[in-house]
């Protein structure tokens, strides 16, 4: 079943998301390959991690006066818009035959803990290639002071 092409620009959101401190470290710590409850033991955190990614003092040092969350963190909020589509009954999309094709993030500003996210985001693209239907979601994430933080581009596709 082909999917709504009259949907294009169709909106979604605002999602709210408050970055939690401990959030960002536990994910830090899993994509750097760790349980992420070990930081807080005696493991410490993975070789080579930034200790602007986890540890309090060196994240009041840096630059930002505060810990930083990983780039790829970003998914965890600004992702919202993208399943709220997919699963949009209007579109008519089979989820079974649905594969996440790709994402792209691109960054404007730095994720820190207390901040409040807002993402919103619009079908920019509907079409077809053979027996595959594609579904482009384009998002923007601000933080509380109105700072546009990240703009991503998320793409779904079914298999027809």
């Amino acid at each position: 079943m082909p999917i709504n092409e009259a949907m294009v620009g169709r909106q979604y959101g605002p999602f709210t998301y408050v970055v939690g401190l401990e959030k960002m470290r536990e994910f830090a710590f899993a994509v750097g390959g760790t349980i992420p409850s070990t930081g807080f033991m005696s493991a410490g955190a993975p070789g080579g991690m930034h200790p602007w990614l986890h540890d309090l003092e060196a994240g009041a040092k840096s630059p930002y006066g505060s810990i930083v969350a990983m780039p790829n963190f970003a998914v965890v909020f600004a992702a919202a818009p993208f399943g709220a589509a997919c699963g949009d009954p209007d579109l008519g999309i089979d989820l079974v035959m649905l594969v996440h094709g790709e994402q792209e993030l691109e960054w404007f500003g730095p994720i820190k803990p207390n901040d409040t996210m807002k993402t919103v985001g619009t079908i920019s693209e509907i079409y077809s290639k053979g027996d595959k239907a594609f579904l482009i979601v384009t998002s923007q994430t601000t933080n509380q002071r109105n700072e546009l933080v990240v703009k991503g581009r998320w793409t779904a596709v079914i298999r027809g």
